[in-house]
């Protein structure tokens, strides 16, 4: 199926690439409650007309920008192993750097506007849970999972743990953080536990 082009010019990739990386460099400088399409526009060198023709609202460039980071940083390794790949997935996915305003300014939006909150877990959320599913698909085909564990509770655990240190700031989400959950996993979903 392919994607219908909206009226208007088509999308410079040069300028959509301007604007996402302006988006999530105002957001660590300022964070979210901070963040307007004109402080984007001006960082990337366009007219707000231009986001405004592209994305509904900042919240909306947030989400494309966030999409865009977690393709490019998160792979979905494929280690041959569910400890390596489980560690590894963690790691780059506790690794926060600076992306934590990002991360709770989309949660609040998605709070506040039930849209928004759809699209959020439609498109962001689902796609981080179907990266971590992948891995313990595969560990299962390779016959390290528990015939009994429940994928759904494990991803539930895993996000759980990552927007809970997220949202309440508690504790760091770091290295040593992905892996103690990492361990912690191993210890309860494989077939030796």
């Amino acid at each position: 199926m392919t994607e219908q082009r909206r009226p208007g010019r088509p999308r410079s990739e040069a300028a959509r690439r301007a604007i996402l990386d302006a988006a999530m460099r105002e957001l660590e400088e300022h964070g979210y409650a901070a963040l307007t399409v004109q402080g984007i526009a001006a960082r990337a060198g366009v007219g707000k007309q231009t986001i405004y023709r592209w994305w509904q609202s900042k919240a909306d460039v947030v989400l494309d920008a966030l999409i865009d980071m977690a393709d490019t940083h998160i792979a979905v390794p494929d280690r041959g192993s569910l400890p390596e790949d489980l560690m590894a997935f963690l790691k780059a996915t506790f690794d926060q750097r600076g992306r934590r305003p990002v991360l709770i300014g989309l949660m609040a939006q998605a709070l506040l506007d039930p849209a928004f909150a759809r699209a959020f877990r439609d498109r962001f959320l689902a796609s981080r849970r179907a990266a971590m599913r992948k891995i313990l698909e595969r560990a299962a085909t390779r016959g390290e999972v528990a015939p009994d564990i429940d994928p759904e509770t494990v991803i539930d655990v895993v996000y759980g743990v990552l927007w809970y240190r997220l949202m309440l700031n508690h504790a760091p989400l770091d290295e040593t953080a992905s892996s103690q959950i990492s361990d912690l996993l191993l210890r309860g979903i494989t077939r030796d536990r």
